[in-house]
């Protein structure tokens, strides 16, 4: 077919030793940036060579994790001079704490890097080179582990392959060790032992055959068995395809142990340098605030008095950045640093509308730091300083006016005049918790100071409930339950006629798409218009752009409990109990019949004296109604409930995914 389009190699870099229209014809890309247009193999030809320069993310935070450190304790730290033995680095790695740490975060390789327990710089460069499908599928990764913790024999076809693949325990793991193989046993040079590498990864048959022949002739002439030659060139054939570049390898190995090491060591100003590089990216740091309340690292919230650009470092502490707040640009926070260092801190919302300059703080910026709780020290009522944003900015905007025209003072005042009080706030009610936690999402991305999920922590521990993170990593096809808040739902008809939608769930971790076809999705309609935390059972899709959940049942979190509680257990202090409050409690328990048995315990200070199964006639349903009413009756915590594993028999629970796969839209959209 035609070239529709030119691509280009987002790292190559090609090197000549004359200006290189004189070997090849040049064009200009879309960025002005000079592109040769030769693809990589004829430029080759043409006698170049192209190098790749990856341009990493980690690096621009491990330059700002230094700076930091230098900062804050006063330490010059050249990574270049890193020992590559630090215990607490292999430690850490050890106990798969490598959230932020560069190419081992991911579920499946954190739980790889626990298996190998990596204690040398050589371990981390294999963690790298093994964490790819060829070598996880071909029993590869077992044989490693198996051999470095003595779990088998590592044993050599010829005692030559000892120095070639004692780092790796008797595996073939890096393409840079069939070439070692070849030139030690058959004599290769190192440019025939590179065209072998090359020809047993495209596995062309003509060409493997001659290699074969070749490999054996000197192998021979080195007086190595024919037989024993045969079986190290078919390893060395099977291994070449999962192989990998040892310098690549330890290239990347090497950025994760300086990473690593920075996390061990330095964690307040490594993950203040993580978070900065990723400010506009809410689903990562959603990722790395939870992995700093994990650690106990605490982070201070946005402040206009306090924050800067970046999150930084404060004593023990992380300070929010404003970088991080939407419709905060780089404009209006360096006007807000600007006043801070000209005239001190802000003391209230009004002077600090007066004071920045208002072409660059307009007013969706200051209601943005209202609402993630940047104002919070000078105004802890939200909804009042919202209240009075209008106000602040019409009274501020006069007050600048007046003085470019000179008719007030630098400082806000006439001459001679002082300062006119400001007038009070708004005398109004804070949002409610759920709408205040509801603000701040909105100028954050993510909820800050809280969660709406954080009020059902209890009924959440009950269920096997995955964290939404953890999906990525998940097997396709496996069926799990979420917990989460419908975050966006999207309705879509086909040309059925059916309805069906697709459903973003979100929870403390982070978000997900679920599918629900028009089965499920008529059946749990009326949950999906409601605030309440759904629980979610499905199955997991794994697809190139990531993770999806198809929905096979859907209940309210509160729905879920009452359906799937075997009994409650109502725990009373025995001393104070008398024949009246029981009789009251059975006319309680009256009110609420049902299938669920209910016990009585009659407790000391000590320790329950007494358990009494309540007989069959006074069974409950177990609604959140009935909890109230007895808590209430009792003052106090009461009530518990044992509840099953699971949420109970799901329609088509085994799904075949081969066969589920449908489309987006299926059956098309009209």
């Amino acid at each position: 077919g035609l070239t529709r389009h030119a691509s280009t190699h987002a790292a190559g870099v090609v090197i000549s030793d004359l200006p290189i229209v004189e070997y090849m014809p040049l064009y200009k890309g879309s960025k002005g940036e000079v592109v040769t247009q030769f693809p990589m193999k004829y430029v080759e030809k043409a006698g170049l060579i192209k190098f790749d320069f990856l341009g990493l993310r980690n690096l621009t935070v491990i330059d700002n994790a230094v700076r930091l450190i230098t900062e804050n304790n006063g330490v010059e730290l050249d990574m270049r001079d890193l020992h590559l033995d630090d215990p607490e680095t292999y430690a850490l790695l050890s106990r798969g704490d490598t959230t932020g740490v560069f190419q081992l975060e991911s579920s499946g390789m954190r739980d790889l890097v626990v298996r190998l327990r990596p204690e040398n710089f050589n371990d981390i460069t294999a963690l790298v080179a093994l964490y790819r499908p060829g070598p996880l599928e071909s029993g590869m990764v077992d044989d490693f582990i198996n051999g470095k913790h003595g779990n088998i024999k590592v044993s050599y076809e010829l005692e030559q392959l000892r120095d070639i693949l004692q780092d790796t325990y008797g595996v073939i793991l890096y393409q840079e060790q069939v070439m070692e193989i070849a030139s030690v046993l058959a004599n290769y040079s190192l440019g025939e032992a590179d065209i072998l590498r090359r020809a047993m990864g495209k596995k062309n048959p003509k060409v493997m055959a001659a290699q074969r022949d070749r490999f054996l002739a000197g192998a021979e002439e080195n007086g190595i068995n024919l037989k024993k030659a045969g079986r190290i060139f078919d390893l060395m054939e099977k291994f070449a395809g999962y192989g990998f570049n040892k310098s690549h390898s330890a290239a990347y190995a090497l950025i994760a142990y300086q990473t690593a090491y920075l996390k061990a060591h330095y964690p307040l100003e490594y993950m203040a340098a993580l978070l900065n590089s990723f400010l506009s990216n809410s689903d990562n740091l959603v990722k790395l605030l939870n992995e700093c309340r994990e650690k106990e690292l605490e982070i201070l919230p946005p402040d206009v008095n306090l924050s800067q650009w970046d999150f930084i470092v404060v004593g023990d502490s992380i300070r929010f950045g404003l970088g991080a707040v939407k419709n905060v640009g780089a404009a209006a926070v360096q006007s807000i640093i600007e006043a801070r260092a000209d005239g001190g801190p802000f003391s209230s919302l009004y002077e600090f509308s007066e004071r920045v300059d208002l072409q660059r703080v307009n007013r969706r910026v200051v209601e943005s730091l209202i609402k993630c709780g940047a104002f919070d020290s000078l105004h802890p009522v939200r909804s009042q300083a919202t209240a009075a944003l209008e106000e602040a900015m019409e009274m501020a905007q006069t007050i600048q006016k007046d003085r470019l025209s000179g008719q007030i003072s630098m400082f806000g005042t006439f001459a001679g005049q002082q300062r006119n009080s400001e007038p009070p706030l708004p005398n109004i009610p804070e949002w409610k918790h759920r709408q205040k936690l509801a603000m701040e999402k909105e100028a954050l991305g993510f909820y800050f100071s809280g969660h709406p999920l954080d009020a059902y922590e209890k009924e959440m521990k009950a269920f096997a409930i995955v964290d939404i993170s953890s999906i990525a990593d998940k097997t396709d096809g496996i069926q799990i339950i979420l917990c989460g808040l419908n975050a966006d739902l999207k309705e879509i008809t086909t040309k059925k006629g059916d309805r069906m939608a697709f459903l973003t769930l979100e929870d403390r971790k982070g978000t997900v798409e679920v599918v629900i076809f028009s089965d499920t999705y008529q059946s749990s309609l009326h949950l999906l218009d409601v605030d309440d935390p759904l629980l979610i059972v499905g199955t997991v899709q794994q697809e190139e752009k990531g993770a999806k959940i198809i929905a096979q049942r859907i209940l309210t979190l509160l729905e879920a409990k009452e359906h799937m509680t075997q009994a409650i257990h109502i725990k009373l202090p025995a001393q104070t109990v008398t024949k009246e409050n029981l009789a009251d409690l059975k006319a309680i328990l009256g009110r609420h019949k049902g299938d669920c048995k209910a016990y009585v315990h009659l407790c000391t200070d000590e320790h329950c004296e007494a358990v009494i199964r309540l007989g069959d006639r006074i069974r409950v349903k177990p609604d959140r109604s009935l909890i109230e009413e007895v808590n209430r009756y009792f003052g106090a915590e009461v009530v518990s409930a044992v509840l099953t594993n699971g949420p109970g028999p799901v329609r088509n629970s085994r799904i075949n995914n081969r066969n589920n796969r449908r489309s987006r839209h299926p059956g098309g959209v009209r």
